[in-house]
């Protein structure tokens, strides 16, 4: 259970930004533990209808007078100093602190905080964990970085000492957390905008490492070069789990794929055989992920049935390769991916389903990533067979950075791959539509709006279906 005494000072919480999905689910959790939440956001979405359901005030664009009603301002990183409401909370001494400040206290509330980093695949393996501890019936609480079908949302409230939370390295707000065991997934070269170099992100998973407790655990992939030497920063115990690596202490023999590209595995514990598993989710990576919750949940004394049980009911999280609908008699997956290595991992896990000709519509997120790795996202977007790429998705960002998406697209052909460029997403939906083929598989991706592009399809089709049903 929660030990919430120090926040119990704050009675009325107000969050600006409230529509982020880490925002949305701190403000949830803090209303099911009995506190007054209202927020703010720039944009009506999802999220923010769901939050007014569920009884959350929420603002569409400022309210200074609900502002002013509040004990506590949580703002998230993207909003400004000279943003309205933060000005007027100032103007009235209101404490105000960053998401990252007031989930760290969360995390300190818990005696048993379970992070998972890592640059991908934290929302998978978070997901995946999770199902197990709730196969395991350990009550746990539970933050997560998409909406989870089987908590029905992206958080969960339980009544045990676990909160099971992704841990994010950008600007280094992992640091703000109070880990009891912490899951390193892979290091890899992102968020330079703040980061600046690898080095520069590798010295932050050190920094992150010796947060945890002598008694704590530490459980690292020992494939990813990066990882490597990432224990020596703790004494807390090590665990180690890989495919290429066979001295990790869990790894996988026997990978095989099903027509739908779901692997099923035998898995090993220092060279001895442990249990056969089976995955409900496609690629390769994600034996990587299922492995480091098997790691993770042996440790939590969770039963090997249990953890069999919670991989094999884990379907995907919302956006991870997630099946969207038909069109033309094609289907439509949309993935996050965002990342070079993401897009590589699931262009592999494809080659393992059965389909005819596959279609990206890839819009880049953020303008540095896109400058600084434009050639990897070229060479990995070669893998698809029909290519469009449509605008960079700015996020926090201005671009200062003199690039364009159009320049990913030329970078594409100069690989003798053809890549199409187009800006707008009606002018997308239709392309695919006068060109897709039965058993064709498109894919949606980038942690963007082109999310979007899958259900333009979708209404399309069944606009259609009900004109030929008349």
């Amino acid at each position: 259970m929660a030990n919430i005494e120090e926040l119990k000072q704050y009675r009325n919480i107000h969050m600006i930004g409230i529509g982020g999905i880490s925002m949305s689910g701190i403000a949830e959790i803090l209303k099911n533990w009995g506190f007054h939440v209202s927020g703010s956001d720039i944009a009506e979405s999802e999220i923010t209808l769901r939050l007014k359901e569920n009884g959350i005030k929420v603002v569409i664009g400022h309210d200074l007078q609900l502002l002013a009603q509040s004990d506590l301002v949580v703002y998230s990183a993207a909003i400004k100093k000279d943003d309205p409401e933060m000005i007027r909370a100032h103007e009235l001494d209101i404490p105000t602190i960053e998401r990252s400040d007031f989930l760290g206290k969360l995390t300190k509330a818990f005696r048993n905080t379970i992070c998972i980093s890592g640059t991908h695949g934290k929302t998978t393996t978070t997901s995946m964990i999770s199902m197990c501890f709730l196969e395991a019936c350990k009550d746990p609480s539970i933050q997560v970085g998409a909406i989870l079908k089987t908590i029905n949302g992206n958080y969960r409230i339980g009544n045990s000492e676990y909160f099971i939370i992704e841990a994010c390295e950008y600007v280094e707000s992992f640091l703000k957390f109070h880990p009891r065991a912490e899951v390193i997934l892979n290091i890899d070269n992102d968020h330079l905008d703040y980061f600046k170099n690898l080095d520069n992100i590798k010295l932050a998973f050190a920094k992150y490492v010796k947060l945890l407790p002598e008694e704590g655990l530490l459980v690292i992939n020992l494939d990813d070069e990066n990882c490597a030497g990432i224990s020596n920063h703790t004494l807390a115990k090590t665990v180690t789990f890989g495919i290429e690596n066979h001295h990790a202490n869990y790894f996988a023999r026997n990978i095989q794929f099903d027509s739908n590209g779901f692997a099923s595995f035998d898995a090993y514990y220092n060279d001895t055989f442990f249990k056969s598993f089976q995955l409900s989710v496609p690629g390769k990576h994600n034996v990587l992920n299922a492995l480091a919750c098997i790691a993770l949940c042996i440790e939590y004394g969770i039963s090997k049935e249990d953890i069999k049980n919670g991989l094999l009911k884990y379907t995907g999280a919302h956006r991870r390769f997630e099946y969207v609908g038909e069109i033309n008699g094609a289907t439509i997956y949309d993935d996050y991916g965002h990342h070079p290595t993401e897009i590589k991992a699931i262009a592999n896990a494809m080659k393992n389903k059965k389909f005819n000709k596959s279609w990206v519509v890839f819009q880049p997120h953020t303008y540095s990533r896109t400058k600084n790795l434009l050639n990897d996202f070229a060479n990995a977007l070669i893998e698809f067979d029909n290519i469009i790429i449509t605008d960079i998705y700015a996020a926090r960002e201005k671009n200062i950075y003199n690039i364009s998406a159009k320049d990913l697209a030329i970078e594409i052909n100069k690989l003798g791959k053809d890549a199409k460029y187009i800006s707008d997403f009606e002018e997308i939906k239709n392309y695919l539509i006068k060109n897709v083929q039965p058993n064709d598989l498109i894919l949606t991706l980038g942690a963007g709006t082109v999310t979007n592009i899958g259900s333009m399809l979708v209404r399309t089709n069944r606009k259609a279906l009900k004109f030929v049903l008349i």
